[in-house]
């Protein structure tokens, strides 16, 4: 009789803390979300300077970022399929255009994910600070208060900061679609509209200001490439749900984008100091009771909580990058719950001092915003050109011809957009692209320059056993020297204990030596002595004359029984280790004796 054992297949524990559909739009999203509250607005307040007339043409230059928004969305849905690892705008272009190109891609995106971030937050703080004007002196310390409140909460895991966020995202995008239909069902204003300044010297409507404001308004579209950039945070099948995310994220901005855009010519709103575009928008649509503190107080929120998809985007994109080699490899350690802490530790630092430099001032960082994500925009665009051409499935001419119009446009917007905020910061994004590309390159070569002289690719050759020195540092005569040689003993052929000695120090010498020889432990012992007082220099110029043979040197030290006690230590082990690893060829070994076990 034989008996069948089944196993169930194994259940991927990581899958839970992995993204949903609604948990990616909440996790990732939120950047390109919160741009509503500021996308019509830099449309209007570009169009103002031509009066009425302008402001006419807000649907217009709305419908044509509308356009640009279903291009992209398309085009991510097809990244998303074709890069399911990631990368986004960085995959596509690696794999089409040549490194280099995809180096500039990822610098562009690593500028857009840091400025994201002080971006966000700067927006959050001064939104509060405008309901709070006492809290304005505070302003930085707030800044860096809600940048580690959102740091600490993706240190748990992106499915975690998806779990938190989801809340205030749907809060959010149901009271922007109640603004819009409520807006749209009413005839006349809820309540009444601040009247703004006289214009003066009003400009002609031109095709220059019509591409201005169309540059101005596309930064409500950073954030969309974020969804590609992360296709292994989602749960399996990750790029359905991925392309899902992604399709349900263009389908909402368009809406509210469009919506809010059809309000203010309805209700003929006007840029006013102090008061924002949306806050006049939703006083028009909902009145000012408390559907208006619910609109503003969901924005404030969901602003301060837009550099959640920098921390869900980077920390994916810097692994892709560091397991190419192109960033320190550290980047690519997964802690538990699946977090890149390398990259979320990146993300909030930089971030930190953007604000810190800026003194949190949100009008500071905005010029620097949208320009590097046109870059990257661009890039994709192109990429995705060459990747129909290449393997011309059904309907690739009409797909190539789509990605290839996205590309002019994103190329179109990112030389006005660098053209017109130059003078403005501008320049420091011009700088700061092709300093990070330099600086890829050199990690790029650095590992090349490793990976060569580490044979890595080629067989080596059969290792072949040699003689082998174990060299223990001792001080004293005591359990800790014991154990040090009875490991070395287990090691290697030979055994050298070395004692450093100074010539100041005749007694303690003297009274080790009889120590040593009453122990008599049948192991040569080597003194040194040194006139400087040094503790390493001696023994790495005793170890250039062991010849031949493999060196190992094992430094014995204590662990304390609590972490308070290292306080006591006197850091020899760390001196000697220091100085043998950075001037000699020894193999280093630290042996712990833990007093607990004893």
């Amino acid at each position: 009789m034989s008996i069948t054992l089944s196993r169930s297949a194994p259940v991927d524990r990581t899958e839970r803390h992995r993204l949903s559909v609604v948990g990616g739009l909440a996790a990732l999203s939120l950047d390109a979300m919160a741009s509503v509250a500021y996308g019509p607005e830099a449309i209007v307040i570009v169009l103002a300077v031509a009066g009425g007339a302008g402001l006419g043409f807000t649907v217009p230059v709305t419908l044509a970022i509308a356009l640009l928004l279903g291009v992209l969305t398309l085009s991510y849905r097809q990244v998303i399929a074709a890069f399911p690892d990631g990368g986004g705008a960085y995959g596509v272009s690696r794999a089409y255009l040549g490194r280099r190109a995809s180096l500039v891609a990822a610098a562009s995106l690593i500028v857009d994910y840091v400025l994201n971030v002080a971006v966000s937050v700067a927006a959050g703080v001064a939104a509060l600070t405008s309901a709070f004007p006492e809290l304005l002196p505070y302003t930085i310390w707030l800044c860096l208060a809600v940048l580690a409140l959102v740091t600490a909460v993706n240190l748990r895991g992106i499915a975690e900061s998806a779990r938190v966020f989801i809340a205030p995202t749907v809060v959010y995008v149901g009271a922007i679609l109640i603004v819009v239909v409520a807006g749209l069902i009413r005839a006349e204003p809820a309540a009444a509209i601040a009247a703004p300044a006289q214009a003066q010297h009003l400009q002609t409507v031109g095709i220059l200001l019509l591409l201005k404001a169309f540059a101005n308004g596309c930064a409500a579209l950073t954030g969309v490439e974020a969804i590609a950039n992360a296709v292994p945070s989602f749960r399996k099948p990750r790029a359905r749900r991925a392309q899902r995310a992604e399709i349900a994220l263009g389908a909402l901005l368009a809406v509210m984008l469009l919506g809010i855009a059809a309000l203010i010519e309805k209700f003929s709103i006007h840029p006013v100091d102090g008061v924002t575009v949306l806050s006049q928008v939703t006083t028009a649509a909902l009145g000012d009771g408390l559907g208006f503190y619910v609109v503003q107080f969901s924005t404030v929120l969901l602003l301060a909580l837009a550099a959640n998809t920098s921390f869900g985007g980077l920390p994916v994109l810097a692994q892709l990058l560091a397991k190419h080699n192109n960033l320190p490899h550290v980047f690519a350690l997964r802690a538990e719950r699946q977090v890149f802490r390398y990259g979320v530790g990146f993300l909030t630092i930089t971030s930190a001092i953007l604000l810190i430099v800026s003194d949190g001032d949100m009008n500071t960082l905005v010029p620097l915003f949208a320009i590097g994500v046109f870059v990257g925009f661009t890039l994709s665009q192109f990429g995705m050109v060459r990747h129909w051409r290449k393997h011309r499935p059904d309907g690739w001419a009409g797909k190539a011809a789509l990605n290839g119009f996205g590309a002019l446009l994103t190329a179109s917007a990112a030389i006005v957009v660098t053209a017109t905020k130059f003078g403005e910061g501008g320049w420091l994004i011009v700088v700061t692209l092709p300093l990070l590309v330099l600086i890829m390159e050199w990690v790029n070569r650095s590992y090349d320059r490793i990976g060569h002289r580490l044979e890595l690719g080629r067989t080596p050759t059969p290792p072949r056993p040699s003689r082998s020195v174990v060299v223990v540092p001792v001080h004293t005569v005591s359990r800790l020297t014991r154990d040090a040689l009875a490991a070395a003993l287990s090691l290697g052929d030979r055994v050298e204990a070395v004692h450093v000695t100074h010539p100041d120090e005749e007694s303690s010498t003297r009274d080790f030596v009889e120590a040593w020889e009453k122990w008599h432990p049948e192991v040569r012992l080597v003194q040194l002595c040194d006139e400087r007082r040094r503790l390493g220099e001696p023994l790495v110029e005793h170890l250039t004359s062991v010849r031949d043979q493999h060196v190992f040197v094992l430094i014995a030290e204590v662990e304390p029984e609590r972490w308070w006690q290292r306080v006591l230590q006197n850091q020899r082990g760390a001196v000697l280790a220091r100085a043998l690893r950075r001037r000699s060829g020894a193999v280093i070994c630290r042996m712990r004796f833990r007093l607990g076990d004893h």
